[in-house]
């Protein structure tokens, strides 16, 4: 079982590595990740990722109160929770602003699933959650609501959400979507999508949510 000192250290490392990959901006985007006891480990509020410690990184419980750490939590935290507690195979939470997904966010359009990989590890196309006010619980339950068969949601006008066993797993998905974003986004240029056959997405279907439940 890893040591809640080891999971703060991979949160910090995860949010180094989303930084270094242009997923995220300066200090936006936010993390978190479940502890063995059911508490949640969440990224600091306006803190670099480049200066962020171990040390830094905040503990709630589940219902958002503060256990320990000497920084304010995210003042997005209830995205995190939300998602957390609706989902119990979940174990992690990336919420990033990554570029070409974020354009599909503030166009209101879900990014199709036009790749293989894309229905094997996301689930299928990544839908919009309805605009709700950053750091709500209303943008929190909402997003919740579309990730019981997907690996990522994106907010309207926002960014991009994605969740997944651990924190290795959410950050793969993020990297997935956000380099499929810009294969669409390009694809488009060239003419029309065409689409997965029903009969390959039947093939793969189910794959997604086995992974994610460990089965």
């Amino acid at each position: 079982m890893t040591d809640n000192r080891t999971l703060s250290q991979r949160l910090v490392e995860t949010a180094q590595a989303l930084l270094r990959e242009g997923l995220v901006e300066g200090t936006s985007g936010n993390l978190s990740v479940r502890r063995p006891d059911g508490n949640v480990l969440v990224t600091p509020a306006s803190l670099a990722y480049e200066t962020m410690t171990a040390d830094d990184v905040v503990v709630l419980d589940p219902s958002g109160a503060l256990v320990s750490g000497d920084r304010a939590a995210t003042s997005e935290r209830a995205l995190h929770l939300a998602c957390l507690r609706a989902h119990p195979d979940v174990g992690a939470v990336i919420h990033c602003h990554a570029k070409y997904s974020s354009m599909f966010a503030i166009t209101h359009q879900p990014i199709p699933c036009a790749i293989e990989e894309f229905e094997l590890y996301v689930g299928g196309d990544v839908p919009v959650a309805p605009y709700e006010v950053t750091g709500s619980d209303a943008l929190g339950e909402v997003c919740a609501g579309l990730l019981a068969d997907r690996g990522a949601a994106l907010m309207a006008n926002h960014g991009l959400l994605t969740v997944g066993r651990d924190l290795a797993e959410a950050h793969k998905v993020a990297a997935l979507v956000e380099r499929t974003a810009e294969i669409v986004w390009g694809a488009r240029v060239l003419g029309e999508i065409v689409p997965l056959p029903e009969t390959t997405r039947a093939r793969f279907a189910g794959h997604y949510l086995k992974t994610r439940s460990g089965r």
